[in-house]
């Protein structure tokens, strides 16, 4: 039973213009009246009714501390379902850090990182993939992620974990009954149906499992490393896609000695680049390091954008990157496509064993952008990144519990295959319930509650 108070600065600390103080709990309304008044200096807080806003100040001993606008939701309507007040105060990090000092030193207590989400899951408010999904839509970086956010926080994967789940707790009782009592109960015939509606189950599931690395593409990233010799246009092409001087561009080689990072939403596709330093023969020490690290980051990347020189034939530094990068997934450009090409893409087919997708491109005036983009897309998302229907899973919590719950249901349809007695179904249906039951919190421990909210930032 929870029956404290807890408080917390519910907005970044900065000199931003508005600050949020958020208190739950039984004697929130109680202990934000105590250092509230209205323009007339009147304790009147216990008396405002439930979702209003009101303008006064914040006070200690009498002494003014700010001027706010209070906000109250009275349980059980609140995003916790218990009493909720949100003090609006200036957004300064010293007047916010004064008035939660004030809240807690009439009652209240600090809350723990991600406690008020917490609340709203043991309350019942949200479920457990709710919950997650709360730290991930303010985490989002793509509109993809926060459409996919969005529809998980609207219950979209609850509905459908809890749809299975039904299923699922209907043959069990099916089962048991039988077992119970026979001349009201048939078993004739059932494991028969009871695989097809086994296998119905399982596609859904491996529709989701399956959503998973594409989910944490949208939400984490994709590696992306820009390789090729020295002077081929890779720190342009970090340019170009950031829309900044991230990287310094000249006719020299070997400009870039050292890997830059950055991250960018390039057609809605959250991009980690690295711009690494030109891959070749060299016999400066510092050079030779950075040739070193770019090597290293191509073989841990997801996505290499290979970038070559289309004015001139191929050299003996491109062949070795060739020869490096044939078991990645790459995107080879043929950059400087303006000054005339003497290389294309069946030139560069036949090294790559022609499994390779490669596009005529200009990182000086962005020709072969948007086909850039589309094939991102179709290598990572099967071109549907943008699709409105599509729920991606994005924890890998829940993908664990996905699988498992699928191995559990294949073991029963081998249980049917091989003629065991029907009470060895009830044993892995049983487990695959309790599975989906921990993506959606009805079958979690309290520990693992506790890891996922510990994640959250303090005031979420």
């Amino acid at each position: 039973m929870i029956n404290d108070t807890i408080a917390a600065i519910a907005t970044a600390l900065n000199d931003s213009g508005i600050g949020i103080i958020r208190i739950s709990g039984d004697d929130s309304i109680k202990i934000a009246d105590k250092i509230f008044v209205n323009k007339e200096k009147e304790h009147v807080l216990l008396s405002f009714l439930s979702h209003t806003i009101h303008y006064g100040f914040i006070v200690d001993n009498d002494e003014i501390i700010d001027e706010v606008m209070i906000s109250i939701m009275k349980a059980p309507n609140s995003f916790t379902k218990e009493n909720v007040v949100e003090i609006n105060c200036h957004g300064g990090v010293l007047i916010c850090k004064k008035v939660l000092e004030i809240v807690l030193k009439n009652g209240a207590r600090l809350s723990e990182p991600g406690e008020f989400t917490k609340r709203a899951f043991l309350n019942g408010r949200i479920d457990l993939s709710e919950a997650e999904a709360v730290m991930d839509l303010i985490s989002s970086k793509s509109n993809s992620s926060l459409k996919n956010s969005l529809k998980i926080l609207s219950g979209k994967l609850y509905n459908k974990i809890k749809s299975i789940r039904e299923s699922l707790l209907y043959e069990i009782a099916f089962i048991e009954s039988a077992l119970d009592d026979p001349e009201h109960f048939s078993l004739e015939g059932y494991g028969d149906n009871l695989a097809d509606k086994i296998n119905g189950i399982n596609s859904q599931l491996d529709s989701l499992i399956e959503s998973f690395s594409r989910g944490k593409f949208v939400k984490e990233g994709i590696s992306t490393v820009i390789v090729g010799k020295p002077n081929v246009g890779k720190s342009s092409l970090l340019n170009l896609l950031t829309r900044q001087e991230k990287a310094i561009v000249t006719d020299i080689a070997g400009t870039t000695r050292d890997v830059i990072e950055t991250s960018v939403v390039f057609h809605d596709i959250l991009l980690n680049l690295v711009d690494t330093a030109g891959i070749r023969e060299t016999d400066d020490v510092v050079e030779n390091i950075g040739v070193s690290r770019a090597k290293k980051f191509a073989m841990d990347a997801d996505l290499i954008l290979f970038m070559l020189d289309s004015s001139k034939e191929l050299s003996d530094d491109d062949k070795e990157i060739i020869s490096l990068i044939q078991d990645k997934q790459v995107i080879v450009l043929l950059n400087k496509s303006d000054l005339g090409s003497v290389l294309s893409k069946e030139t560069i087919l036949p090294y790559f064993g022609n499994q390779i997708e490669v596009i005529p491109f200009s990182a000086l005036s962005g020709d072969g952008e948007e086909i850039l983009g589309n094939l991102i897309n179709n290598m990572f998302f099967s071109g549907n990144i943008s699709a409105d229907d599509e729920l991606m899973i994005t924890k890998e919590r829940q993908a664990n519990e996905l699988s498992f719950a699928k191995n559990s249901l294949s073991l029963v349809i081998d249980s049917i295959n091989n003629c065991l007695p029907e009470d060895f179904f009830s044993i892995d249906l049983l487990n695959a319930y309790q599975a989906l039951g921990r993506i959606i919190g009805e079958e979690v421990d309290d520990d693992v509650v506790d890891e996922i909210f510990s994640k959250f930032c303090m005031g979420k």
